[in-house]
């Protein structure tokens, strides 16, 4: 498919909009698919878009993946080149409150998704997992060659149920699949549902902050250019499969490690591998912005896990490449961003 265009699901989306950005600088076409929910603000979903717009090689369809007819449509009218399916309903919390909406788009939509990838014969699918599936793991840091068969909510539960669905298509369609299960992602754009956005909004306007499990969280925030940058890496690397002269992994080898497989699958952890406590992250923020945060401590919240923490050692075997932004660089980065974009609205 030389020449045919990358598909970015959810280019409204956050991690969507920072890869289709980047693949566009880089000199690709890139078509955009997005629903524009009002799962948060839809302005700031519109002026990504209107960013993304400003590339030629740009094009954009407004659409929801979790509509059968509408998705088999957008695979049938053309042909694209690799897939980066970044399309979801995200959040531990929110799954909690409105699950039938998590079910339709990360299950529902991820499996239209395939679909189309198979009827197509798509060269590669990089698909968004996370590192809530890690769930009651209490093996830190998470690697991927650990089960992950506990998850705590029910977005967890949807992203493992996308890795196993992806595998089947993978086995069974010898599409080539790669998972990347994120950790805390944050940055420039990001969610306002989030706690970077959270807690920078709430310390600038002098309202008091959210600190569950009082504060002793601890988080593998990883700064969203190392997200984009795995992307970018492994877009053209798919996964070899068996017949394409990759050795045929044994059952009982696969049985025991849930990172293997002799289908063309794969799954990586991108993290930053530095965790630290959400009360540091709150003093990183209030040094960057010089004012200090009004504390509200409650206990643990449903479905959350106390700590996260990546191996991303296989990411960095497979492409050189492992995230390492510092987290007060990223901080700073995003609280001038915010205030730039506030003085724009």
């Amino acid at each position: 498919m030389a020449g045919a265009p990358d598909l970015v699901t959810g280019a409204a989306g956050f991690i969507g909009f920072a890869v289709a950005r980047r693949l566009l600088a880089d000199g690709r076409a890139v078509v955009g698919v997005d629903d524009v929910c009002a799962t948060y603000d839809p302005a700031l979903k519109e002026a990504r878009l209107a960013v993304l717009r400003q590339f030629d090689n740009f094009s954009f369809h407004r659409l929801d993946l979790a509509d059968q007819k509408l998705t088999a449509a957008l695979f049938g009218d053309r042909d694209f080149g690799p897939v980066v399916h970044l399309a979801a309903r995200a959040g531990v919390r929110a799954s909690l409150q409105d699950p039938y909406a998590y079910g339709a788009a990360n299950l529902t939509g991820f499996l239209n998704v395939l679909e189309g990838c198979r009827n197509r014969g798509s060269p590669h699918l990089i698909y968004a997992s996370s590192s809530s599936v890690y769930g009651a793991n209490q093996r830190l840091p998470y690697s991927t060659h650990d089960t992950a068969d506990h998850p705590l909510s029910l977005y967890a539960a949807t992203k493992k149920a996308d890795e196993a669905m992806a595998h089947a298509y993978s086995h069974l369609f010898a599409l080539p699949a790669t998972g990347l299960r994120f950790f805390t992602v944050y940055g420039p754009w990001g969610r306002p549902d989030m706690a970077m956005w959270l807690f920078t909004e709430a310390i600038m306007q002098g309202r008091p902050i959210r600190l569950f499990n009082h504060g002793r969280m601890r988080r593998d925030f990883t700064y969203v250019d190392d997200a984009v940058e795995a992307v970018v890496r492994l877009i053209e690397q798919p996964p070899p499969s068996a017949s394409a002269g990759a050795a045929p992994a044994k059952a009982a080898t696969e049985a025991a490690d849930p990172a293997v497989s002799s289908a063309p699958w794969r799954i990586y952890n991108v993290g930053n591998s530095a965790p630290i406590a959400v009360l540091d992250l709150v003093q990183i923020i209030e040094r960057e912005i010089g004012k200090p945060a009004v504390r509200e401590y409650l206990p643990m919240q449903a479905g959350d896990v106390a700590e996260t923490s990546a191996d991303s050692s296989d990411l960095e075997r497979a492409v050189g490449f492992r995230p390492s932004t510092s987290i007060e660089d990223g901080v700073r980065a995003f609280v001038a961003w915010f205030r730039d974009f506030h003085k724009m609205r």
